[in-house]
């Protein structure tokens, strides 16, 4: 399915590839400080995790931003012909929309995905590769802190508990998702749990399970993990003492959908699932109190008569409009959400002036949406008509190789 789809070997191997691109633009290497001596490159399944306060701290509060340019961090693939060198650096200009290159952080392998702490002090990557890892990266010098093992193959996608004290990933490879903790400078500690996908059994067409998106429900009493290969959306219970997971519940597709990205709505009690197989979207309810979800009817992603696979999905801060990125139609779906968020309308879609857009960000102000696309190693910037949901593509789009993650902070 090129990417996101078969077997844990060979599906995973489609998904880095995928995207080669020979002659895409260059960028300068800033080379990366070395990881700090004493980093374990193995580490049991299970690990001991630190003793955790007692009390539930509240959450970390953000670095104060400064006006003017803001910063932009880009994923790529690394070992793929034609593709980055490390995580790309830029800034974009929250006005214009107009990016600008800074270089690459070099020395950290594959960072297909990437996510940032609550504070905005570190940066979080996944190595998409045989032997996963997530690797944290301080932004105020750019030193790497380390990496440590997923657990797992081909992690695509972490994200941070809104705690700030664990980060969560998926291991599309063997599908499995892990926790791991997060200290009080920001690197990671050993893995404090790994639970492997292993029911139900694999959809059709499908070889094994694929963890594809590993997030945190709104009200943050459960985490839930989005697997492709299994065509389940599994809720689990995060003891934030211990870094433990404990299933509470499934949510099941329709046979052969292949569930890729789930985003809820501001309300907390309805979420939107992108199915990549099946080329469709599907609201679903939320119940916060049992972390149940319930999916609704597959409805139409917009695209045309052509393979498509759609990738990501965002709804605007006020609940009003979602959009959806169509990798192979290569638009971008726009939604109406009515009743309450219990309804998807499409109004239509819009060309992304990229090819194959992997993965779409709002700006923090959600004026900005960025696309990632990773066949034309580009990343498109719309701005954004927070009362009609038009989005008005905000010059040239930005060359990077093999972009396949935009991070605007």
């Amino acid at each position: 399915m090129g990417s996101g789809t078969g077997a844990a070997g060979g599906g995973w191997s489609r998904r880095r590839l995928v995207g080669a691109l020979a002659g895409a633009a260059a960028v300068t290497a800033l080379p990366a400080p070395a990881p700090p001596k004493g980093t374990p490159d193995a580490e049991p399944a299970v690990a001991a995790t630190p003793p955790q306060p007692s009390a539930k701290p509240s959450p970390p509060r953000p670095a104060p931003r400064k006006s003017g340019p803001r910063p932009l961090y880009i994923g790529a693939y690394t070992s793929v012909e034609g593709g980055g060198r490390g995580i790309g650096l830029a800034t974009y200009d929250p006005t214009s929309g107009r990016v600008t290159g800074a270089g690459t952080l070099t020395g950290v392998p594959d960072p297909s995905y990437l996510a940032a702490h609550p504070d905005g002090r570190t940066l979080y990557a996944v190595d998409e590769r045989d032997d996963g890892a997530v690797t944290a990266v301080r932004l105020a010098d750019r030193k790497v802190l380390g990496s440590r093992p997923t657990g797992g193959a081909g992690p695509c996608h972490l994200s941070v508990h809104p705690s700030g004290r664990w980060l969560l990933s998926a291991n599309y490879g063997s599908g499995s998702v892990a926790v791991h903790p997060i200290d009080s400078s920001g690197a990671l500690g050993k893995r404090a749990d790994l639970v492997v996908h292993s029911d139900p059994a694999p959809g059709p067409g499908q070889q094994g399970p694929h963890a594809h998106q590993f997030i945190t429900s709104p009200d943050g009493g459960h985490v839930l993990a989005v697997d492709l290969g299994t065509d389940t959306v599994y809720t689990y219970r995060l003891d934030e003492r211990t870094g433990r997971l404990t299933e509470v519940a499934q949510a099941h597709t329709r046979p052969g959908a292949g569930p890729r990205h789930l985003t809820f709505h501001p309300d907390g009690r309805h979420a939107y699932l992108a199915n990549e197989v099946d080329d469709t979207i599907a609201v679903c309810g939320y119940e916060p109190s049992t972390g149940r979800l319930t999916i609704g009817a597959p409805q139409s992603t917009g695209s045309g008569s052509g393979t498509n696979y759609p990738a990501q999905i965002l709804v605007t801060r006020d609940g009003s409009y979602a959009f959806l990125a169509n990798r192979g139609d290569n638009t971008l779906a726009r939604y109406a959400v009515e009743a309450d968020g219990a309804r998807l309308r499409l109004l239509g879609t819009v060309a992304v002036a990229g090819d194959f857009p992997r993965q779409i960000a709002f700006s923090p102000d959600g004026g900005l949406l960025f696309a990632a696309n990773q066949k034309s190693g580009t990343v498109s910037v719309f701005h954004v008509d927070g009362k009609s949901g038009e989005l008005r593509l905000a010059g040239a789009p930005f060359a990077s190789p093999v972009a396949v993650c935009a991070l605007p902070l």
